[in-house]
C-alpha cells in the first residue's frame, strides 16, 4: 500500500470507505469534515492506495498540546494486512516531528475490535471522560 496526502479527487472514495467502515454518523457530514480538515494541517490527512484503489485513510491533527487521530479506516477486503498499522506509524511520525508529545483518540465503547487494535499499537485507556458540544450543526 502506498501512503499519500489526501487529494481533492479522493472525496467520494474516502466517504465510501468511511461509510463501509461504519464511521459516518447522521450528526457529522463527512463532506464538511473533509472540507474543515483541508483548512487545518491538510498534510495530516492521509490515504492508502493499492493501484488505483483508495483502501485506507486517517485524519490527524496537533493543537500544540495533544495530537488527535480520527477516521482511521481500512477497507474490509484489505484488513489483516498491516495497513492500519502502517497509517498509524506514518501519522505518529508526522505528529512527533511536529513536537507532539501524546496522541489521543475517541473510540466508541462498543467497538471492541478497534479497541484491541489500538491496544496492540501501545495505546492505553486514559482515565478521562470525553465531553462534547456541537457549536456548528452539520444537519438541518
Amino acid at each position: 500500500m502506498d501512503i499519500r496526502q489526501y487529494r481533492s479527487g479522493d472525496e467520494a472514495s474516502v466517504i465510501s470507505l468511511w461509510t463501509e467502515c461504519d464511521l459516518v454518523r447522521p450528526w457529522n457530514d463527512p463532506r464538511k469534515d473533509i472540507q474543515r480538515k483541508l483548512t487545518v494541517q491538510p498534510e495530516l490527512f492521509l490515504v492508502g492506495v493499492l493501484g488505483a484503489d483508495l483502501v485506507a485513510s486517517v485524519m490527524a491533527g496537533f493543537d500544540g498540546h495533544r495530537g488527535w487521530v480520527n477516521y482511521l479506516a481500512v477497507a474490509a477486503k484489505c484488513r489483516k494486512r498491516g495497513f492500519g498499522r502502517m497509517l498509524m506509524a506514518r501519522v505518529e511520525a508526522q505528529l512527533k516531528a511536529m513536537g507532539c508529545p501524546k496522541v489521543n483518540m475517541q473510540i466508541r465503547s462498543s467497538n471492541a475490535a478497534v479497541l484491541a487494535f489500538y491496544e496492540r499499537l501501545g495505546y492505553t485507556q486514559d482515565q478521562t471522560i470525553s465531553l462534547g458540544k456541537r457549536i456548528i450543526p452539520d444537519t438541518q
